[in-house]
């Protein structure tokens, strides 16, 4: 099985050629959130919130979080206040999860093992 290392280190997918790969399946989705560090699933999205001492704490995080996803071309839903974050992926694409959500929220996570 793989790790969050092991999902960070991964690439995202584009769509090629105008063919997607299919949203996975339940049970997919459910054994690579296990490898994700508190993402919880609901709906067709998996979430997290993250907490800061500071404002300027969460603008940095917000920033770097825009970083990954410039890179990675995919992008989450963010809600941000003062000292909170929360991020949602999905793939609108496929109307649902792709394996490129669970890549970006562990290169998400990873941002805290520095």
């Amino acid at each position: 099985m793989a790790t969050i290392t092991d999902l960070a280190s991964k690439q995202c997918k584009p769509c090629e050629g105008g063919v997607r790969a299919p949203a996975l399946s339940q049970d997919e989705a459910s054994t690579l959130l296990q490898q994700l560090d508190g993402w919880a699933l609901q709906d067709s999205r998996i979430g997290k919130n993250f907490e800061f001492k500071d404002h300027y704490e969460t603008m940095a995080f917000v920033n770097a979080v825009a970083w990954i996803s410039h890179r990675a071309n995919h992008h989450p839903d963010m809600s941000v206040s003062y000292r909170r974050c929360r991020l949602e992926y999905s793939t609108h694409s496929v109307n649902g999860l792709s394996e490129n959500d669970f890549i970006c929220a562990a290169k998400v996570d990873a941002l805290f093992k520095i």
